[in-house]
């Protein structure tokens, strides 16, 4: 098949990977309590993920098998420009990695704020103006959702050693 680029053969590795992880949605146990179905939620978002996929089969294979990458010229071949081009995506890996070694510690409410906090500082700025609005960002969002799925779904999330509670 020499009329697909790179971008259509991953697009149809995603649809291939897609279909197997639906197939496999149907191994999900069905428990007897309940109304909802185990497998509704993966099975949702499959389909979904299924349907961006076509969508970028679609795009690829009009793009044509020549279609340059968008970005290639300006890829780096040093070291230094590798994490220069790459410094977003490295940031997010790495302070991604410290909000999972200090989950145990800080929990789910303090760890979370923290994250979404400096993540949005390193990435936006460190300004006071940007660093109060991080703050307000983090403590509602973060808030708002562990106080939904807290007191609204009464799920037990993960509390820290530092301040048992939270």
């Amino acid at each position: 098949m020499r009329y697909m680029n790179r971008d259509a053969w991953l697009a149809v590795f995603l649809l291939l990977f897609t279909g197997f992880m639906f197939w496999a949605s149907f191994d999900i146990r069905e428990p007897d309590y309940g109304v909802l179905a185990p497998s509704v939620w993966p099975r949702v978002i499959l389909a979904l993920f299924g349907f961006l996929s076509v969508i970028f089969l679609v795009q690829s294979l009009r793009a044509g098998p020549g279609a340059a990458v968008e970005g290639e010229e300006d890829r780096p071949s040093s070291v230094k420009g590798y994490l220069a081009y790459w410094r977003n995506p490295i940031i997010c890996f790495g302070l991604f990695a410290a909000y999972l070694a200090l989950l145990p510690v800080l929990g789910m409410l303090l760890d979370g704020m923290a994250f979404v906090f400096v993540l949005l500082c390193a990435l936006g700025g460190w300004s006071a103006r940007d660093m109060a609005i991080h703050a307000a960002v983090a403590v509602v969002t973060v808030g708002g959702m562990w106080s939904l799925f807290t007191f609204g779904l009464n799920v037990l999330l993960p509390t820290g050693i530092l301040v048992p509670g939270l």
